[in-house]
């Protein structure tokens, strides 16, 4: 009988990082502002305070290098933070290979998923500003679920738009929702003109995230007591996330380990930021030289096929304009089982990052990445989210190169969540009726010149 073990490196409660890290303050050229679609202006922060509380505005644009955590959303952290990170023995082992791999795991927060480290302190400044209600969308689940779980912390409603082809095919995340306290609906719905202009042309519309956003700002925009909130893309979000790779340089510290390779799925970009940014920072500064290396699916391919320009962030036109790695903001990706990656666009701060050549990107296909899932199940005894399999997928592939070049490289992904609600996947998988889909480069030319011949005139677009 095999004596591997999964060796885990621990953080104490006291070792919990206080503050979030902000990329902005480090970047070499800051990326490009957000436009009012009206003036194509810079957006203030006025332009935003219909849907968000002045906290967060001032975190979205802040350039100061940390922002302090306050005491109350620590006080949630600690529920299960420290996160932790495991050398993940026994998938070397069923690989052969000898490059070190290791998993900061974000599945043993309550939601299951790494998306509480946002919801928590969106869900408390918004309490604070004496908001009663947050309105947001859902993909697969586990960015709603994760707002119901906050908003039930801080005495707030939560309204959930979930992605219909999502809502349909993981009835349980809804109904984790609704256990939190909760409401949910499939989007595109009837509630607002919104999703009623996508059923009329559309009856059959299996969502997108976009359409998901639209009912949500709808909502919220309407009323002054009920806010909107992201999951992902916006710049405090992905600030919010950084306690993962703050966690993870200390947990590497006690251990003496230097990573070589850091990877992470990208949907919107906010786990992928999570791990990556504070690794960035530590590569800028030149006390580390990590390749940093973002994995989508090739349904949705923002970073590896699509364009970078100016676009909105939901489907009918409610968002400010930024300039981020778009497929067209009413791009209906493939209803793929990650539901939690199938965003038109990638989060501009990703992508200034990406067109400035400091992190890279790789798409790929469903079943290679549920292959990779299954594996990593076996060895390591942990179904992970079908989002986070596409990581696993790159470490792998990673990990068998260096069969071939007998290199011993150090490979930290961050497994940004469980799949325990998301078995009926991995049975598509396992019983072959799961098919892959992906686009070729004329398609997704196309499919966005003709989206962006929509926006407003914006100048030197």
């Amino acid at each position: 009988m095999s004596t591997v073990k999964r060796h885990k490196i621990h953080l104490s409660e006291n070792e919990m990082p206080t503050r979030w890290y902000n990329i902005l303050h480090d970047l070499p050229t800051p990326p490009p502002p957000y436009l009012h679609p009206g003036t194509g202006q810079p957006v203030g922060p006025d332009d935003l305070s219909a849907l968000f509380p002045m906290d967060l505005i001032a975190q979205e644009m802040a350039t100061d290098q940390y922002v302090d955590i306050p005491p109350e959303v620590l006080d949630v952290y600690r529920l299960w933070r420290p996160s932790p990170l495991y050398r993940a023995h026994r998938l070397e082992a069923a690989l052969g290979t000898p490059a070190h791999i290791y998993y900061k795991y974000e599945g043993v927060s309550p939601a299951g998923s790494h998306k509480p480290n946002t919801s928590v302190p969106q869900a408390f400044y918004n309490a604070k500003a004496g908001i009663k209600k947050l309105t947001t969308e859902t993909g697969a689940g586990q960015w709603g679920t994760s707002l119901a779980f906050a908003c039930a912390q801080f005495g707030l409603e939560c309204e959930v738009w979930q992605v219909k082809a999502s809502y349909d095919g993981k009835p349980y995340r809804r109904l984790m929702i609704e256990t939190l306290g909760g409401t949910v609906h499939p989007s595109p719905s009837d509630l607002t003109a919104a999703g009623r202009a996508i059923l009329a042309e559309h009856p059959d519309s299996p969502g997108s995230l976009g359409i998901a956003i639209s009912e949500a700002v709808e909502v919220a925009a309407q009323d002054p007591t009920i806010n909107y909130a992201l999951g992902s893309v916006l710049n405090h979000v992905l600030m919010h996330q950084t306690i993962i790779g703050e966690e993870a340089l200390k947990q590497f510290a006690k251990i003496d380990v230097t990573p070589d390779l850091v990877i992470g799925c990208t949907g919107g970009g906010s786990n992928f930021a999570g791990l990556a940014f504070p690794f960035l920072r530590e590569k800028l500064a030149g006390r580390m030289s990590p390749v940093l290396r973002g994995v989508e699916p090739a349904s949705c391919p923002s970073l590896t096929q699509g364009t970078y320009a100016y676009d909105f962030g939901d489907t009918a036109g409610m968002t400010p304009l930024m300039k981020m790695h778009t497929l067209g903001h009413d791009f209906i990706p493939d209803p793929i089982h990650a539901g939690g990656l199938r965003y038109h666009g990638m989060s501009p701060l990703i992508s200034h990052i990406y067109e400035s050549g400091l992190i890279e990107a790789v798409a790929r296909k469903q079943k290679e990445c549920f292959d990779s899932g299954v594996l990593f199940a076996r060895s390591e005894g942990i179904i992970p989210a079908p989002e986070a399999t596409h990581a696993i997928a790159e470490v792998v592939s990673e990990a068998r190169a260096c069969i071939e070049s007998g290199e011993e490289k150090v490979i930290v992904m961050v497994l940004s969540g469980h799949g325990h609600l998301d078995l009926p996947a991995y049975g598509a998988y396992l019983d072959g009726t799961m098919t892959d889909h992906s686009y070729e480069e004329s398609e997704i030319r196309d499919a966005v010149a003709e989206a962006l011949t929509r926006l407003p005139a914006i100048p030197g677009q």
